[in-house]
């Protein structure tokens, strides 16, 4: 692992690989998939690795979730996304009405 890695707040490896081989190609690959996925928001996360997920094929969901540290869960969601039309409206980065309520629908008057 390189000494700029280390101030980064980035998920790292968990992979035997990776753990084994720090400074191995594959490794240099795993730390580069973790900081593209850090720049990027909640849905482009799960599209993203949903994608990746259906790419490497089987397995590709646990791979993926051992690179990333992305629940199993989150991956699926992020394929099934994409296999959608249309997952969210284009500029949104959930559902409408998901997320937390207002403030000012929680306690009116505040």
């Amino acid at each position: 692992m390189n000494k700029d890695d280390e101030h980064l707040d980035f998920h790292r490896c968990k992979c035997p690989v990776c753990r084994e081989k720090p400074s191995s190609l594959l490794a240099m690959r795993h730390r580069e998939l973790n900081r593209i996925f850090l720049g990027t928001d909640e849905r482009t996360r799960r599209l993203l690795a949903g994608f990746l997920a259906t790419e490497y094929g089987r397995g590709g969901i646990s791979r993926l979730a051992c690179i990333t540290g992305l629940s199993l869960p989150t991956i699926r969601r992020g394929q099934r996304e994409l296999r959608q039309e249309s997952p969210v409206e284009p500029g949104r980065v959930r559902r409408l009405g998901a997320g937390r309520k207002r403030t000012e629908v929680k306690f009116p008057g505040c």
